[in-house]
């Protein structure tokens, strides 16, 4: 299998052009491989906290978990991400349509949605929820351990299995996902913003000459391997999402919230903080370490 496309230049230097579309089958094999083995390893249900009664008196009977504005980012940023990569991969395994603009326009609004997603974070959520710390660490072991059926910290006693560590409001694992999607879409982005240059576009002047034919080629690498870690991101994210004991976290990406017993059962109120309410439903604080 080879790793890099190259090509020679009207000066004859042989240049690279891009990742070889080997990668593509590559990334949704491994992919299919992940979803097949962690199916086959990890049971569907992991024994539940019990629900402390002195921590749920006050509570409301919804908690948001997700707001308005994280919701909207989310869906935005998955349809510009599904469009991306199938205007990306599609022609190269012999679907042809006029892909570049469909191609460069969502990668504009991947763009924005990244910018209010930063926005925010900073103006409207705490910075260090998505921070893995030793806590973290830990929650994950336990957590790993519980999911294939090992006794440790979290033993729920003879025959029920172990128990997942309660998390903040975010587990390790989300935040582990978020951090190497962070990697690769930020990649993509900035690669994507350069490679605009070549093409005509009403944002700025067509300027092909702004990097030698290397840095262009390598330009195109980091950014086919940014796109090819995305499919295998977005296999993962998309199994890991109706799985039937995440299905509750998919739910509420839809309509922002969660039942109580789920947010006692899954998340430490130490860590993440609900405000007593007599409301219907409130936000939830950040996570804390």
């Amino acid at each position: 299998m080879e790793f890099l496309r190259r090509a020679l230049n009207p000066w004859g230097e042989n240049v690279p052009i891009g990742v070889s579309w080997d990668l593509i089958w590559a990334a949704v094999i491994v992919g299919s491989v992940f979803v097949v083995g962690h199916a086959l390893l990890v049971p569907k249900k992991v024994g539940a906290a019990e629900i402390d009664e002195d921590e749920a008196r006050g509570l409301p009977e919804k908690v948001q978990r997700h707001t308005v504005g994280a919701r909207g980012f989310h869906w935005s940023m998955s349809v510009a991400m599904f469009v991306l990569l199938i205007t990306a991969f599609f022609p190269v395994v012999g679907i042809r349509f006029p892909w570049v603009t469909i191609h460069w326009i969502a990668g504009v609004v991947l763009i924005l949605t990244v910018l209010y997603h930063i926005w925010h974070v900073f103006a409207k959520q705490d910075f260090w929820t998505m921070w893995i710390g030793r806590r973290d660490v830990e929650e994950g072991r336990d957590s790993l351990k519980a999911a294939l059926g090992r006794s440790g910290e979290g033993e729920a006693g003879a025959g029920s299995g172990s128990r997942r560590p309660r998390a903040g409001k975010y587990p390790v694992d989300q935040k582990m996902f978020h951090h190497a999607a962070m990697i690769v879409t930020i990649g993509a982005v900035v690669t994507g913003i350069l490679m605009m240059f070549r093409i005509d576009n009403f944002l700025w002047a067509e300027n092909t000459y702004m990097f030698s034919d290397a840095a262009w080629g390598w330009i195109y690498v980091i950014h086919g391997i940014c796109g090819i870690g995305l499919i295998f991101l977005v296999i993962a994210h998309v199994y890991f999402a109706i799985r039937p004991e995440k299905r509750w976290m998919t739910w509420s990406m839809i309509h922002g919230l969660i039942d109580r017993e789920k947010y006692l059962q899954n998340h430490d109120p130490k860590r993440w903080v609900v405000a007593e309410s007599g409301s219907d439903a409130v936000e939830a604080g950040a996570d804390g370490d």
